[in-house]
């Protein structure tokens, strides 16, 4: 029996989410096939018809709404519009959000998997360079004057990034929002894009 159009590509789709989800979780070692399959209501059977090993299906799991149209994360009450003007702003705003901060399963990758990355293969390191690259283009896009737009905007997305990390490997929360804030702020004022509505 046929299966019908587009089933092939919803199928891998859920296969990503489903890694997605528990490589944020849990780490890129501590999951496995049958758990990524499982998450997606799948057997382990129909894994290899899709990716040729779980490294492979890591690379995928990189792309992120910067590169990936298709990606449905928008953290809960949290929107970013890419073709907006005011698109850098908007993505700062969100990236350091108590939202982002809180949806850990559905956090872009560069913030929960940069340890997985650094150990990972030439490809995995590619893939986050793509998805870190095309934050830095959309951030450039509104950085306000003319000199350094472009440094401006890779320190942006930097602070972005990594504020993330730390803040989410500090044991007190207080500590934790203090210091997204404090990024978004400086974020901010980089950009030229003012200090209101940090959250």
């Amino acid at each position: 029996m046929a299966y019908p159009e587009g089933h092939r590509s919803q199928v891998k789709a859920k296969i990503v989410n489903s890694a997605r989800r528990l490589f944020n979780r849990h780490g890129f070692d501590n999951v496995s096939v049958d758990q990524i399959m499982a998450g997606a209501g799948l057997t382990r059977g129909g894994f290899y018809s899709y990716f040729g090993s779980k490294s492979e299906l890591y690379t995928e799991v990189l792309g992120c709404f910067f590169t990936d149209p298709e990606w449905k994360n928008c953290w809960e009450g949290v929107r970013v519009d890419l073709a907006a003007k005011d698109a850098g702003p908007q993505v700062v705003r969100a990236y350091l959000s108590e939202q982002h901060f809180e949806d850990v399963e559905n956090s872009c990758p560069m913030v929960a998997l940069p340890g997985d990355v650094t150990r990972g293969s030439e490809r995995a390191k590619k893939a986050f360079e793509t998805v870190f690259l095309a934050m830095v283009s959309v951030l450039e896009k509104s950085v306000k004057g003319g000199r350094g737009r472009k440094s401006k905007a890779e320190a942006i997305a930097a602070m972005c990034v990594g504020g993330m990390v730390v803040a989410r490997a500090l044991a007190r929360r207080e500590v934790a929002d203090q210091l997204r804030k404090g990024c978004m702020a400086v974020a901010l004022e980089l950009g030229g894009w003012g200090r209101t509505r940090s959250g």
